[in-house]
């Protein structure tokens, strides 16, 4: 889900109040995605009704393929804790990760990013955090597969290979396309882009 930068109103208190004015502004902003990206606190609009549609259209298709079992789960808004700030943080829509994802819980109820097979953006809003900020941060934290349904343009992006500034492969879906995710994930997933963007839709 995309988000809208938010000012920092501590300037000048000791760097640690940062996490806690996140932590503030998620008690005070109920539905809302409270994340903090490259020192920044970022707020995600609520989810409207296609990106909830396109959100389950794509869990169900992991779940379909076995990957919410013994070996790994489908996770729905689990934080991901970030090497890029010693307070970053990011709350994916969706995400594949290790079924022992609970031995390895992070500060702030988040999670270790070595436990996170796949990430998976749906956006809506300010698009291009998605599409620039994450996957600088999510490249930095070694996430394998990235994975953007971008509402605006009607894509899917597919990106791998992790490196320090962004990923090495980044491959670009129109409708009318299959995509199939790396095999690394665990088991054989293929999206149908015209599909996903139908579900992500505000109009049929």
């Amino acid at each position: 889900m995309s988000a809208a930068a938010v000012e920092h109103p501590c300037d000048g208190e000791p760097e640690f109040s940062l996490l806690d004015s996140a932590n503030e502004l998620s008690d005070q902003l109920p539905g809302r995605r409270v994340e903090i990206i490259g020192g920044v606190i970022t707020v995600a609009p609520s989810p409207d009704g296609p990106h909830s549609d396109a959100l389950m259209t794509l869990a169900l298709l992991f779940g379909a393929a076995g990957l919410h079992g013994q070996e790994s789960r489908i996770l729905q808004g689990a934080g991901l804790w970030l090497p890029s700030g010693p307070y970053d943080y990011a709350i994916p829509d969706l995400a594949l990760v290790d079924a022992d994802y609970r031995d390895h819980q992070a500060e702030n109820a988040t999670y270790d990013p070595s436990v996170f097979r796949l990430v998976l953006e749906v956006t809506s809003g300010n698009y291009q955090n998605d599409l620039r900020n994450k996957v600088t941060a999510y490249a930095q934290a070694k996430i394998p597969v990235y994975v953007i349904l971008d509402r605006k343009h009607s894509r899917v992006h597919v990106l791998t290979e992790p490196l320090a500034g962004g990923y090495d492969n980044h491959q670009v879906y129109a409708p009318g396309q299959t995509v199939t995710l790396p095999d690394s994930i665990g088991a054989e997933v293929s999206l149908d882009v015209e599909e996903l963007v139908r579900a992500g839709s505000p109009k049929r």
